[in-house]
């Protein structure tokens, strides 16, 4: 009984410092910069990857607002499938065939590079870019009209390697797909916001990674991340290693969330929570204080339902509230009801806890295992 009454107070301190560091998160989405407005200067001819795989929801809104950019420049749009049969294929052609003025086509790329399939793609369709400017960004992304002119503004200096976005979730599926946005908007951005202000995260995400291509070829080109499932994370740290810098703008892009039932959904979560154990250790480690409320409920289950440790638990529920509140007003989220908040910070604990166990993932349909550097391997 002392040892359980022990490990319950450890419990409800780890939920002190979680409900601490959500509030000074919250102070940080307070103060995140605003989206300035479209520079107006000389763009950069910009070739635009987008790797495609099936037909997400929304797809098609995703794919049109590239289409739609107000971008002086010249914009080519290079869109990749691996079979085609694949039905993003003919999303695509009605696409084209709606905005004959814009230079877009299609790639179908057989030839397998590695085990990370979507990487396979984008070499595939590398050849077919153009321009010294890549921006490469997933299917279920959702952009702004300035979006291109924005991102390249922030890729002219020098010393700039690379640019990528934080985004906000949108509920685009089923049920599964309500948890994804909650995860997104009250887990991953403002922690990342938090991150990028104290100078402990240094993100390249999906979202979009644009990059100048001789510094990518510095590194090896996306040949050299055939084998990692967290390829955006394995772009940007080796264009650092290089002594580029990697920067993330004030420009919020939106994830269209697709997962189907809530079990999908935490399958996507256990993938991408042992990616981050076995390429950041020690960031997945300190992400422990991102779980306030599941802390405290196994600090009253462990200590007992006393009134520190209840007041403790509600204060992590108000703490929480809060930062739902703060990235609902500055950046116009809604990600869920508060009542459903706590549901998705306990599924999404455990998908935590699963993640310090085992490596084998399931990804597209086949079953990998994680090894040391994020290398995917067969299973």
């Amino acid at each position: 009984m002392i040892v359980l009454a022990v490990c319950g107070w450890v419990f409800a301190v780890l939920a002190l410092a979680g409900g601490g560091y959500t509030l000074l998160a919250a102070f940080f989405v307070c103060r995140f910069p605003r989206c300035p407005a479209a520079p107006i200067v000389d763009c950069p001819p910009v070739t635009v990857l987008k790797p495609l795989h099936g037909t997400p929801p929304r797809l098609e809104a995703c794919l049109d607002s590239i289409f739609r950019q107000d971008y002086p420049a010249p914009l080519q749009i290079v869109f990749g499938v691996g079979t085609e049969t694949d039905p993003a294929a003919q999303v695509v052609a009605g696409l084209c065939g709606r905005h004959p003025e814009v230079d877009a086509g299609l790639t179908v790329g057989y030839r397998k590079h590695g085990l990370n399939a979507k990487v396979s793609n984008l070499i595939n369709m590398a050849d077919s870019a153009r321009h010294e400017v890549l921006v490469v960004s997933d299917d279920d992304i959702d952009v702004p009209v300035d979006y291109l002119r924005l991102v390249t503004a922030a890729l002219e200096p020098r010393d700039v390697a690379a640019v990528s976005c934080l985004y906000t979730g949108e509920a685009a599926g089923g049920a599964g797909s309500r948890f994804s946005a909650l995860r997104i908007d009250y887990g991953f951005l403002p922690s990342a916001i938090a991150g990028l202000a104290l100078g402990l995260a240094h993100p390249c995400m999906g979202s979009t990674i644009a990059v100048k291509r001789r510094m990518l070829d510095e590194i090896g080109g996306f040949a050299a991340v055939a084998d990692h499932l967290a390829d955006d994370y394995e772009i940007g740290r080796r264009l650092r290693e290089k002594g580029y810098r990697v920067v993330v703008p004030p420009l919020l892009v939106r994830h269209a969330c697709g997962e189907g039932g809530i079990g999908e959904w935490f399958g996507h979560e256990l993938r991408w929570a042992r990616t981050i154990r076995i390429s950041d250790p020690a960031g997945h480690w300190g992400s422990l204080v991102t779980h306030p409320v599941p802390l405290a409920l196994m600090a009253c289950a462990l200590a007992g339902f006393t009134m520190t440790s209840i007041g403790i638990l509600a204060a992590t529920l108000a703490a929480r509230a809060v930062l739902k509140w703060q990235v609902d007003k500055r950046f116009g989220c809604d990600g869920g009801p508060h009542w459903l908040l706590p549901a998705g910070d306990i599924l999404s604990f455990g998908a935590y806890v699963l993640s310090l166990f085992g490596s084998r993932i399931e990804w597209r349909g086949e079953h990998l295992r994680v090894g040391s550097g994020g290398i995917l391997t067969k299973d």
